[in-house]
């Protein structure tokens, strides 16, 4: 009669840890594939604020309650590749005009004075300006505006807010720059 308590006992034990696993489980990849996702930079279009290499944190459920915002850093597929995803940094909202003109931006005919590229623009890119931007789609460019496909090039052109895998919000690697992205 002990041997069967014990065997009962054990086997109680070995499907509630079963059940906690799973469940362990089940909200890890749940937090993964709907709240964040891990991503790796890949190149130098959002240089100076993340470099090749560098591997942050996107968060997927921000723009189920608010609207992305101009100098928001998102992730959105590659038209030409699916399965790769570019990041960059939103600088126009729908309705917005954009234009690029001596070598620089404007936005609603005022000079975009953003504090993450001061270089002069040299790559116009084959988008005719100036633009509006549609409904629903952002105007994105990369930090390193003169180093980064985005906006300016028909290939990828205006990203629909629909195509936003998330937003960048925290660097996790390198180590040493671990913290919020700006």
């Amino acid at each position: 009669m002990l041997t069967k308590k014990i065997q009962n006992s054990m086997l109680r034990s070995v499907v509630e840890w079963l059940i906690a696993i799973t469940i362990a489980a089940l909200f890890f990849f749940g937090m993964r594939n709907f709240v964040f996702r891990v991503a790796h930079v890949s190149g130098s279009s959002m240089a100076p604020t993340l470099t090749h290499g560098d591997m942050v944190i996107l968060n997927r459920f921000t723009y189920l309650f608010q609207s992305p915002q101009r100098g928001d850093i998102v992730a959105f597929p590659f038209e030409g590749n699916p399965s790769e995803h570019y990041i960059k940094r939103i600088i126009a909202l729908p309705g917005d005009v954009v234009d690029l003109r001596e070598n620089a931006f404007y936005i609603n005919n005022v000079p975009l004075n953003d504090e993450f590229s001061f270089a002069p623009i040299l790559s116009r890119g084959d988008v005719q300006f100036p633009i509006t931007i549609p409904d629903d789609y952002y105007f994105v460019l990369g930090d390193n505006r003169n180093g980064s496909k985005d906006s300016r090039f028909v290939v990828v052109g205006n990203v629909r807010a629909s195509d936003m895998v998330g937003k960048v919000f925290i660097q996790i690697w390198p180590l040493n720059q671990f913290g919020r992205v700006h």
